[in-house]
């Protein structure tokens, strides 16, 4: 939806983050209510100065002083007192609105499929869970206040000029609509360089984390001069953007004062003449005064608010597309009743997993593709089978997986876990008896055994050490100096790669899972490493079904399935030495890396 569609929506999309705002109209209410009161008081308050001046200073008597000093401090800590309430009030709003708005959406992202992390970036869906709704939460809070606070002075300062004098507030009133056009020119162009600052400002923080996080790649590749001319290309850029909006910001704040000036020029010059006719009193003048220097601001405000909605909409419009989102995996009303959601899980209802996997007449395309991937595909995996996927890198092999562990449905057909369609089960009862190890290992903030234990939080120390050991992995254990309570840093960061595929294969194999998927998973371990972890491979696959997606294809001859993929199609399968004797795509992907395993080993032995 374009911007412009955007701006066209009633009420800039408040109805849409209503249910959202709802269970604290109580407090809205309260809050708006005080609003309203501080702007009366702010109106009074000139009434006080114009007794003053009619009755002390005119008079030139201190007859009712004490009442009146006493009314105005009461005034005055009532409206501390108002102020204080309405400010604690805006606060709570906002953050609980941007909680409700924040976990609403995180929830919502837990239920998506696989299907949209893929297709969106990160920094896209982390703009709109903490930034837009952020936003939100600011605009049901302060930008509200100010609306209400703005035009309720307005309107009240309206009310009391002409109830003072109509012909003085006449000539005020005259000046309001030039304000108002020129506050919203100005104002117009004001959003228009912001969001380019913004933009800017944007480039500037990738190029900076781009310097930063690439600073090896940078170093070696010697490009440390091109980063740096960006760098600077881009702050020169926010330099003169900057520079123009601060001019365009000292026009409009010199404009504002000058209207307030011109204002302030009428009541003198129409008042000092209705004074001198004995008309209008010393005190009415000040009043007068007063209200035409302080109006301009709430003018102001109401303008830069109604900008601010405007922008904030976009907002609005993100977090609900994201809320309106439909996964393109999801549990049937009648699954969820039986077996729970992923947040209300009924264990009680789970049937055990076999591991007995099947692709009855499968069909499948991406959803942001067009072509099929697999077409009528057919495939029986016994319990207990250990299946290999092979073939040049990006040419699928993870399809069939992602099918299995149900992060796409298939476009047609059947994928059936023992026996019965997986759509007649929930998504929870599939992933818990799913043990899943990237070729990229992923490790969460945290200590190692914290990280171990996601799988299975019940698990003992010695449990852990025991899958540790089945890995190879107590050695990365025994060398760290708080053992299980290392911190390992965001991301696993303190750790080497190979430490923390390791750890993730550990963590895979604690949770005990009936089926088991290796994705490229020795991929970043060293050869002599490997090898231990090839053993615990041959061991911990016994009686599980498992996938393993290889890029050595040395790791894998003794699968009892192999799944030759080429260009997102599987163009051969049987086992290791049925498809050597063939001669065909999988014998030209061994023997080549044969060769170069060959070659690798009379170059490192010179």
């Amino acid at each position: 939806m374009s911007k412009k569609e955007n701006t066209s929506l009633p009420f800039f999309g408040i109805p849409k983050i209503m249910p959202y705002v709802k269970p604290y109209q109580g407090t809205i209410i309260r809050m708006v209510t005080l609003g309203m009161i501080t702007s009366v008081i702010d109106a009074v308050y000139p009434l006080f100065n114009r007794y003053a001046l009619d009755h002390f200073v005119a008079l030139s008597t201190l007859d009712t002083m004490g009442t009146f000093v006493a009314l105005y401090l009461a005034v005055l800590v009532f409206q501390l007192i108002v102020n204080y309430t309405s400010a604690r009030d805006c606060g709570r709003v906002e953050m609980a609105v941007d909680r409700d708005l924040r976990n609403a959406s995180f929830n919502h992202l837990q239920e998506l499929s696989f299907a949209y992390f893929n297709q969106n970036s990160v920094g896209y869906i982390h703009a709109r869970v903490m930034s837009d709704t952020g936003k939100i939460g600011e605009l049901v809070a302060w930008r509200m206040m100010d609306i209400v606070w703005s035009g309720s002075y307005l309107l009240f300062v309206l009310i009391n000029m002409f109830v003072i004098n109509a012909r003085l507030a006449l000539g005020v009133i005259l000046l309001v609509p030039i304000v108002a056009v020129f506050v919203a020119l100005l104002q117009k162009k004001m959003v228009v360089l912001n969001r380019e600052i913004r933009e800017v400002n944007s480039k500037i923080s990738g190029n900076f984390n781009e310097g930063i996080t690439g600073a090896k790649s940078i170093k070696t590749l010697v490009v440390e001069d091109r980063i740096l001319d960006d760098f600077r290309h881009d702050s020169e850029n926010m330099r003169k953007t900057s520079v123009h909006a601060v001019r365009y910001s000292a026009f409009f704040s010199s404009g504002i004062t000058l209207m307030s000036s011109v204002a302030l020029s009428i009541v003198l010059w129409q008042g000092g003449m209705l004074s001198q006719q004995n008309i209008l009193l010393i005190g009415t003048l000040s009043v007068f005064m007063s209200y035409a220097l302080n109006m301009m601001e709430p003018i102001q405000s109401i303008i830069e608010t109604i900008s601010s909605l405007i922008s904030i909409q976009v907002n609005i419009e993100r977090f609900t597309k994201l809320m309106e989102t439909e996964s393109d995996v999801s549990d049937a009303p009648e699954v969820i009743e039986k077996y729970g959601d992923a947040f209300h899980p009924r264990r009680e209802n789970w049937e055990p997993l076999k591991g007995e996997v099947e692709f009855r007449n499968v069909s499948f395309k991406y959803p942001d593709g067009n072509e099929m991937v697999l077409e009528h595909f057919n495939l029986k995996v016994a319990e207990g089978t250990n299946i290999a996927i092979v073939g040049e890198t990006g040419a699928g092999k993870s399809t069939l997986v992602n099918l299995v562990c149900r992060f796409f449905e298939p476009t047609s057909g059947q994928v059936l876990i023992d026996g019965k369609d997986a759509r007649e089960r929930s998504q929870l009862w599939l992933h818990s008896n799913i043990g899943y190890v990237l070729q990229t290992p992923h490790l969460f903030s945290g200590t190692v055994r914290e990280n171990l234990r996601y799988g299975r939080p019940d698990a003992s120390d010695e449990e852990i050490m025991r899958a540790l050991d089945l890995v190879s992995a107590r050695f990365v254990i025994e060398k760290l100096k708080k053992g299980l309570d290392t911190d390992v840093g965001e991301g696993g960061d303190l750790l080497s790669t190979g430490e923390k595929q390791l750890l993730s294969f550990a963590r895979a194999i604690l949770a005990d899972p009936r089926i088991l998927v290796l994705d490229e998973a020795t991929a970043s371990i060293d050869t002599l490493t490997e090898k231990a972890i090839q053993d615990a491979i041959a061991t911990v696959i016994k009686g599980r079904t498992s996938f393993v997606i290889a890029h050595r294809l040395s790791t894998i001859v003794n699968a009892d399935v192999i799944l030759v993929v080429q260009d997102g199609k599987i163009v051969e399968r049987g086992r290791h030495n049925e498809l050597m004797r063939k001669k065909g795509y999988y014998y030209d992907l061994y023997s080549r890396q044969y060769a170069e395993i060959a070659v690798n080993a009379v170059v490192s032995s010179l």
